[in-house]
C-alpha cells in the first residue's frame, strides 16, 4: 500500500503517511507483542529475555542506525534532531544491554544458529540502509526508528519491571518534532518518497523480528 503511495507526491504529507505506517505496520500492531506472552503467561520470562537479548543483537550496537544516518546530510535543522536522538539512543543502549545481563541467557530454542543468522542480516541490513546515498532515505529510517521505538521500549520496559528495576525515562524527542524532520526535509517529491522507503524498511525489519521472535516462542512451546 505504501509503495503505491510513494510513486507520486504524498497528498495528505510525509508525515501523516510515516505516522500511518508506523501505527499499521510497526510494534505497536504486532498481536504478539500485545499479547499475554509477553505479559502475563508462564512463559512471559522466557520471551521477554529472548527479545531483549535479540532487540540488543538489533540495536544494541554502536554504531547504529541514527549514528550512521546523521552523516548523510548536512542539514542543520536534521543535525540538530540527529544529535538529541544519537544522545537518547546512547542510553538506550546502555539500558537495553544492562537488561541483557540481568534477564540472563536466551532461552534454549529450536534452530537457534540460524535465528543468530537471521537477526545479524537484519543488523546488516539496517546498517546498508542507514548509509544509502539516495537523499532522505536514511533520515526517513532514523525517523520510523525513533517512532517506533516506543512500542519497542514499552517491551523493554516489561523486561525491566519483571526483573524488579526501575525503567529509565525515555529521552527521544517527542512524536510531533520527529515528524516534523520529515516535513522539513521532504522539499520534493523524490526526497519524499526516499523518506517513505526508508521508513517502510525500517518498519519492516522490526516487523520480521518480532515475527521471528514469535516463531521461537512457539517452538519452544513445542519443544
Amino acid at each position: 500500500m505504501y509503495q503505491g503511495q510513494a510513486q507520486q507526491r504524498i497528498v495528505a504529507g510525509i508525515d501523516t503517511a510515516i505516522w500511518a505506517l508506523v501505527g499499521q505496520e510497526g510494534t505497536i500492531s504486532r498481536s504478539y507483542v500485545r499479547g499475554p506472552g509477553m505479559s502475563e503467561s508462564r512463559t512471559a520470562g522466557r520471551n521477554l529475555a529472548d527479545a531483549v537479548h535479540y532487540l540488543c543483537v538489533l540495536h544494541g550496537r554502536h554504531p547504529g542506525v541514527v549514528d550512521i544516518a546523521a552523516n548523510m546530510t548536512a542539514d542543520p535543522v536534521i543535525g540538530a534532531w540527529m544529535a538529541k536522538v544519537i544522545e537518547a539512543f546512547a542510553e538506550e543502549r546502555r539500558y537495553m544491554n544492562k537488561l541483557a545481563v540481568e534477564v540472563g541467557p536466551q532461552p534454549s530454542t529450536p534452530g537457534q544458529a540460524e535465528s543468530v543468522s537471521t537477526v545479524n542480516s537484519q543488523r546488516h541490513a539496517l546498517e546498508i540502509l542507514s548509509r544509502s546515498d539516495r537523499d532522505g532515505c536514511a533520515l526517513g529510517a532514523a525517523i520510523a526508528l525513533v517512532l517506533d521505538w516506543v512500542a519497542v521500549r514499552n517491551v523493554l520496559d516489561r523486561a525491566a519491571t519483571r526483573l524488579g528495576m526501575t525503567p529509565i525515562p525515555l529521552g527521544l524527542p517527542l512524536e510531533g518534532d520527529t515528524l516534523a524532520m520529515a516535513a522539513h526535509y521532504a522539499t520534493t517529491p523524490g526526497i519524499e518518497r526516499a523518506i517513505l522507503f526508508g521508513a517502510q524498511q525500517l518498519v519492516a525489519q522490526h516487523r520480521g523480528l518480532w515475527n521471528l521472535l514469535e516463531a521461537r516462542h512457539l517452538a519452544r512451546a513445542d519443544y
